[in-house]
This record gives C-alpha cells, sequence and structure tokens, in this order.
C-alpha cells in the first residue's frame, strides 16, 4: 500500500467517524443544552437540513450578488482593507487566509499567499462563497454570524466531514447602528496548526474586528466628538458619538449595552448628561449659560473684560451673571 493510499485511507476513517459522532451528539436529547457546538450541530441538521457527509460542492453566488454586496459596504471596505493587509502580514506566512464576509456569510474581500491560493480555493475559501451555517453547517463564519459573538472552529468542531481539516477564528463587526455588518476570518488548513496557536489568532481577529468597527464607527460620524464609554469586555469598541450641543447622536453596539441600550437600531438623541447620569447642579437654561460664561471664561484664561467681548455683554454684566450663576470666585 502507498503512502498516498494509505493518507486517503485514514482521512476516509477520520470523515467516517466524525460523522458518526455528529450524528450521535445531534440525536442525544440533552447534548443541545450541554454544549454550543452540539447546538450548533442540531441547527445545521435540524434546522437547515445538511448531511454531514454531504460531498465537497461548496455554494457560490452570483458575481452580481457579490458586487451588489459590496457596492453597498463600498465605504466599510475602504476603511477595513488596510487592518485585513496588517492582520494578513502577522498570519499570512504561517499558511493562514484573511477573508471579509457581509453579514449574510459571502466572503467580499480575502487575503492569502499566492503558494496557498489553490488550497484555499480547494476549500472554497475564495470570494463569493457562502459559508452562512444554512450553507455550510457549523463553521467559523457562518456560526459568528449566527451567535453573533467571537468564536474559534478548529478542525473537527465543523459539521460537514469534508471541512475538518480547517481551522477558523472569527469574530463579528457591527455597524454604527447596532447591527450586525460583518465577519473577519482567519483560516488554515495546516495538519500541524495547534489549539493553543489558534487562540494567539482568535485573539489577534478579535481586536482587528474592533479597530475596524471603531473606524468604522469615527467614519460614519466625522464631525461629532468621539466618546470612550467604560466597559466591562477589554478592547471592545466602546463609542459615544457628541454633537456640539453635547447631545449623543450614536453609539456603537457595545457602548449601547454598557449603558443598558437597545443593542440595535435607530439612536434617538439624548442629553449626554442624561447617559452619563450627571445631573448634579444647575438644569435648562440656568445650565447652559453657567456653561456658555465658564467656556468663555477658560477661552481667555481667567480675564473677565476678554470673555465679556466674546459674549457680546458688558464687563459689569458678565460680573452679575458670574454672581448669579456661583462663578464670582472663579
Amino acid at each position: 500500500m502507498t503512502v498516498e493510499s494509505l493518507t486517503g485511507r485514514t482521512a476516509k476513517l477520520d470523515r467516517k467517524r466524525h460523522i458518526d459522532k455528529v450524528v450521535s451528539a445531534v440525536n442525544s436529547p440533552s447534548a443541545a443544552a450541554r454544549s454550543a457546538l452540539a447546538a450548533s450541530w442540531h441547527r445545521s441538521m435540524e434546522r437547515h437540513g445538511l448531511d454531514p457527509a454531504a460531498p465537497a460542492q461548496g455554494q457560490r453566488v452570483d458575481h452580481s450578488v457579490v458586487d451588489e454586496s459590496r457596492a453597498r459596504l463600498d465605504r466599510f471596505m475602504t476603511i477595513a482593507a488596510p487592518k485585513l493587509d496588517q492582520l494578513f502580514g502577522l498570519v499570512g506566512l504561517s499558511g493562514c487566509g484573511v477573508l471579509l464576509t457581509d453579514e449574510s456569510g459571502i466572503i467580499l474581500d480575502q487575503r492569502c499567499s499566492d503558494g496557498d491560493r489553490t488550497t484555499f480555493e480547494d476549500w472554497g475559501l475564495a470570494v463569493g462563497a457562502d459559508w452562512s451555517e444554512a450553507a455550510e453547517g457549523t463553521n467559523g463564519i457562518g456560526t459568528c454570524l449566527t451567535e453573533k459573538r467571537r468564536i474559534t472552529i478548529h478542525r473537527d468542531d465543523h459539521f460537514l466531514a469534508r471541512n475538518i481539516g480547517m481551522s477558523c477564528m472569527d469574530a463579528p463587526i457591527f455597524g454604527p447602528d447596532g447591527g450586525l455588518l460583518a465577519a473577519l476570518d482567519v483560516s488554515s488548513a495546516r495538519v500541524d496548526q495547534t489549539e493553543a496557536y489558534n487562540r494567539l489568532i482568535a485573539a489577534m481577529v478579535d481586536q482587528t474586528a474592533h479597530a475596524i468597527e471603531a473606524d468604522f464607527f469615527r467614519a460614519s460620524y466625522p464631525k461629532a466628538r468621539i466618546v470612550v464609554a467604560d466597559s466591562a469586555e477589554g478592547g471592545a469598541a466602546t463609542l459615544l458619538a457628541v454633537d456640539g450641543d453635547d447631545i449623543v447622536i450614536g453609539a456603537t453596539r457595545e457602548a449601547r449595552k454598557a449603558l443598558g441600550l437597545s443593542p440595535s437600531g435607530t439612536f434617538t438623541p439624548r442629553p449626554a448628561s442624561d447617559i452619563f447620569g450627571r445631573e448634579d447642579g444647575p438644569r435648562g437654561f440656568e445650565k447652559a449659560e453657567r456653561a456658555a460664561v465658564v467656556r468663555a471664561l477658560t477661552r481667555a484664561n481667567g480675564n473677565v473684560s476678554e470673555a465679556a467681548r466674546a459674549l457680546g455683554i458688558g464687563r459689569a454684566t458678565l460680573y452679575r451673571r458670574m454672581k448669579r450663576l456661583g462663578l464670582d470666585d472663579t
């Protein structure tokens, strides 16, 4: 028996064992409740009607579908491109590819070395390929988008036996409205890629996804000042967009969660003081007047005459207002 035939036989046995494992897990009445992975396998078989033994014929969408998605996400993809290049520079030499999908799991952009391109094509990891959970079962891209969380699907975590040679590390990217926008993926078909190495790559993928999300949020509110809010999840894009009147006009998904707001959808503008919970002291017009006077005095470095000129009032008038507002000791 040749080495090639022995390798092929081993691969067939591996696929058969995987198929048996998936079917057993799906048919177990309590498996889905115990394991998120088993729950995804269950969705793949029961909801999407997939067979773990399905042959290698990944789905591709028409070029017009890809063009439409790219046009719709053109600004986002332009902002994401440098970050994809940077990530590929870190993982490309190890045989990994970097992919960006739309919210439905269609691959729109890709980075891989020329030497690995054929391998990725054979695996169906190419622009236009559909890697939704409905098309490929449990996989990094599709399950990340379904569960809206960072995820690693290592080799036989995949649902389809044909995909068990791959490792996929993914993170979701949310838009300025908090809605799911894309998935960032790093995939590899290297046999020697360990789970420990995958964890390192997964951290880079997550960090890059947060950076893309933050950059796109800033670009979506070019005239607002961007405020970073506190978040329990380190590294997340926890940002607020505040206009010149101190009205919060936008918030990332993570910021909405941190502040107890609706995670997605149209953002209802509200005063920054309402969100940050700072309601001490004067309110209404008095608060606005006090803020205007303080700003004028600050810009004038405390020079009352200069501040009065900036406000368009007399020096004596400004002194009276300062006294009424409790600023006469400033």
